[in-house]
């Protein structure tokens, strides 16, 4: 009994320590390495990995595998190769939960969380929001004639003049189902399924690359297209490109963007200390400022960007759902609707 309590006890010390506090209380024990698969940059990995190391001494090795995230981790889950999954939505991580893949951790700043942006057994935590807007390239078409909606990118006027990402891209296929959840909720699931076959002939190329995404609306290859604000922010003022973002009517698709700790993974206490390290109020707040990614935790708004503190209108899009049927509407999209022969 004296056990239990204690151990109560210093669980509930741990939630109110700093990061620092937190990590250093269980520095002793954790392994000399961590492994983490992930889908976010490599700069951006390597910040966080340099920063984890520095406090912990623990040696970080990430692995890149974009598309490949949640097939690499679901095909090793008898034996994990890896301690974290990094990256993606959170559709992505209620369905893997529900597999049994993500070991329950409890961290300091969990509680702070909105409920949306979590698992309600923290067996995942959102560390980053990532919304999806319309934007155009403003020398090819003035504000008038812009699309002023979602719906606006299915009229036959636009028709070869949007580009978007392809397949191997998580925010666009967390877009499709997003957009195709949103139009069964307003109408029904086949009015969903058209849109996107329209959106689709409207669609003059699916990009691989997010460079390539963003040099074809710079060389004016078309005008239109959609994707990750951060990004488009980027590109504004980094490269100069003319381009603008659409407040849409029906709101910007706005991912949560998720880690987890793998279950069973070959280095379980430095992966508990990873977890707490990267939704730290300190990590959330160096990734606004190097690299645009917009924090859940809302207490550390006003230390990053401006264009964080102004409130992002939300698509009422119901993840839970996108869940149950994310691998069946994008097989769907992908091999039924989406014209591969468009892939760049």
């Amino acid at each position: 009994m004296k056990t239990w309590v204690c151990g109560l006890l210093l669980l509930g010390l741990m939630m109110f320590l700093p990061v620092d506090m937190a990590i250093a209380a269980s520095k002793p024990d954790l392994e000399n390495r961590v492994v983490i698969y992930s889908t976010h940059p490599e700069k951006m990995l390597a910040v966080i990995a340099d920063g984890f190391t520095e406090k912990t001494g623990v040696k970080v090795d990430f692995i890149n595998l974009k598309g490949e995230l949640a097939d690499r981790v679901r095909a090793e889950k008898k034996n994990p190769q890896a301690d974290i999954m990094y990256g993606g939505p959170s559709s992505l991580y209620i369905h893997m939960a529900r597999e049994d893949i993500f070991k329950k951790t409890v961290t300091t700043w969990g509680p702070e969380l909105n409920p949306a942006y979590k698992d309600m057994n923290d067996r995942w935590y959102g560390v980053m929001l990532t919304p999806v807007v319309i934007f155009y390239n403003h020398q090819l078409l003035s504000a008038e004639e812009a699309p002023k909606s979602w719906a606006d990118l299915i009229d036959p006027k636009y028709r070869d003049n949007i580009i978007s990402r392809n397949y191997v891209s998580s925010s666009q296929r967390a877009s499709v189902c997003g957009l195709l959840d949103y139009y069964s909720q307003v109408a029904t699931f086949e009015d969903g399924v058209e849109y996107l076959e329209k959106l689709d002939a409207n669609t003059k190329n699916y990009y691989g690359s997010g460079s390539l995404h963003f040099q074809a609306i710079g060389k004016k290859e078309a005008a239109i297209s959609y994707g990750v604000l951060s990004a488009i922010i980027d590109n504004q003022v980094k490269n100069a490109m003319p381009l603008k973002i659409v407040d849409a009517e029906e709101g910007a698709i706005i991912l949560t963007d998720a880690v987890a700790v793998i279950k069973n993974g070959p280095h379980p206490k430095a992966a508990a200390a990873f977890l707490e390290y990267a939704g730290s109020a300190e990590v959330q707040v160096l990734l606004a400022n190097l690299f645009n990614r917009m924090p859940t935790l809302e207490r550390v708004l006003n230390q990053c960007p401006g264009w964080m503190q102004t409130p992002v209108k939300m698509m009422p899009v119901n993840w839970e759902n996108i869940s149950l049927h994310e691998l069946e509407w994008l097989n769907m999209w992908d091999t039924q609707i989406r014209n591969a022969g468009r892939d760049v």
